[in-house]
């Protein structure tokens, strides 16, 4: 009667190990994954000095083009991308006599070995100043060259045919005529709308087609990347600060129908919303495309780690409708940054009241 109880304990034994090792293994498959996409996430909103489609994890083939890598390091320095995969170690290019190693799309000089000397998490090596043609600054080219050819081709339209848009122009017009009518000259006025047409059409169209191109399965993400919302913040920062006439400044330095000491108080505080206000354009346009970015990536990425017919298509039928949304969002954030920049020139050029004067 023992042997059995006996036996009866070791198979249970058995059994529960086993399902442990199971579910050990499950959790580990699921945490795999789960690194897996945040990876990934990580590495789209990251800028890339290559440009790649699609890539084969099982072989470790990559399907795209390598991009031109040009750093200043004692002279300039210049290569593709691909001798990053085919150096003296991994990530590691030579060139010149140097060694530079590419780390999370930061190039670093390193030894042949490609070591990194890090502290607090961080390499201390040293980084050649980068110019390269990186991923971002092909999409930025690709939409320069769009705009250029759709809007030269407008152009030539209307003097070929009178005034009248054809082609690709006839779906572009009413875009031109509403950021004219409707953003241009009820912020800055007919009297002075014109000088800074050309400006609010080009960031218009230039951060629009941007947002969509960062739809695409391209993986793009321009407009997610501070440094581009602050470059076009600090054009419309300049151009304001450059064209204000003296009215705009007088009310900034010496605010009329404000007691003496008030002003005093007033006018630094007026000049720093000078230098907020760009600020606040930089930080909505990034934090919006970025959020949107990683909000859709990582319902998609539910699809993988749910693994069922029913919890992938409700990840699936959420990521197309927040798709949809994001072309909306698209729109909505090239028409707030436009509106905004010309609410700031309008305001740099608004004309001094005579009854605020009597006042």
């Amino acid at each position: 009667m023992a042997n059995p109880e006996k036996d009866t304990t070791t198979v249970q034994t058995v059994v529960a190990h086993e399902g442990a090792e199971a579910s050990h293994e499950a959790h580990a498959e699921s945490t795999d994954v789960k690194t897996e996409i945040k990876e990934f996430i990580n590495h789209h909103l990251l800028d890339a000095h290559d440009f790649t489609f699609s890539a084969n994890k099982e072989t470790g083939k990559h399907y795209g083009f390598s991009l031109p890598i040009i750093l200043w390091d004692n002279g300039i320095q210049f290569f593709m991308s691909s001798e990053f995969h085919h150096g003296p170690a991994e990530g590691v290019a030579e060139h010149n006599g140097n060694f530079y190693k590419l780390h999370h799309e930061k190039i670093y000089k390193t030894d042949a070995s490609g070591t990194l000397t890090e502290e607090h998490g961080h390499p201390t090596n040293v980084r050649p100043i980068d110019f390269s043609i990186t991923k971002s600054v092909v999409g930025i080219l690709s939409v320069a060259i769009l705009m250029f050819l759709l809007f030269a081709g407008l152009a030539k339209s209307y003097a070929k045919n009178g005034g009248i848009a054809s082609g690709a122009g006839r779906f572009f017009e009413p875009i031109v005529i509403y950021v004219r009518d409707e953003i241009a000259i009820p912020n800055i006025g007919e009297k002075g709308y014109k000088k800074y047409m050309s400006y609010l059409l080009t960031i218009f169209f230039f951060i629009l087609f941007l947002n969509l191109l960062g739809l695409t399965p391209l993986g793009f993400n321009v407009t997610g990347n501070i440094a581009i919302t602050a470059s076009l913040a600090l054009l419309t920062y300049l151009i304001t600060t450059f064209t204000a006439n003296k009215n705009y400044w007088g009310h900034i330095f010496w605010m009329p129908g404000v007691p003496t000491p008030m002003k005093f108080i007033l006018a630094p505080i007026e000049l720093l919303g000078t230098i907020i206000k760009p600020f606040s354009l930089m930080i909505r346009l990034y934090a919006n495309i970025l959020a949107g970015h990683v909000v859709l990536m990582s319902i998609i990425g539910l699809m993988f780690i749910f693994k069922s017919w029913i919890g992938s298509s409700l990840s699936f039928g959420l990521a197309f409708a927040l798709s949809i949304l994001e072309i909306l969002v698209a729109f909505l954030q090239a028409y707030i940054f436009t509106m905004l920049s010309a609410l700031y020139f309008g305001a740099g050029n608004e004309e001094h009241h005579h009854e605020e004067a009597h006042h």
